[in-house]
């Protein structure tokens, strides 16, 4: 198995066990790809719910450009949600996860 296909495993038992949600797994690979080299490194591959800078950057980055949403307060409210979902008090709210939440929230599977 390969690093990618553990990480992968690991992301789908993160969205079993502490958002409740059954992945799919085809999309949950395609958006973890779409992270790119970021997954192996330790700090690229969580996002900060409180850091308002982090939290920018994903909306930005993903949304904006990756997901071609336009910037209004309903990417910050889905933001929110994603993050209240994955649980506030959880630690390591990993990239790939919070990016799949995303995508599922604003209904942008036809992005990947």
């Amino acid at each position: 198995m390969s690093k990618r296909d553990e990480l992968i495993a690991k992301y789908a038992a993160d969205l079993k066990d502490k958002v409740g949600v059954t992945p799919d797994m085809d999309l949950l690979t395609k958006v973890t790809i779409g992270c790119g080299p970021s997954i192996y490194n330790a700090d690229a591959s969580t996002v900060s719910g409180s850091d308002e800078s982090e939290l920018a950057t994903v909306k930005n980055n993903f949304l904006i450009k990756k997901l071609g949403l336009k910037d209004s307060p309903d990417l910050d409210k889905g933001i929110a949600k994603v993050m209240e979902q994955y649980g506030q008090s959880n630690r390591n709210k990993y990239r790939a996860v919070v990016y799949y939440l995303l995508t599922k929230h604003f209904k942008k599977e036809s992005a990947y």
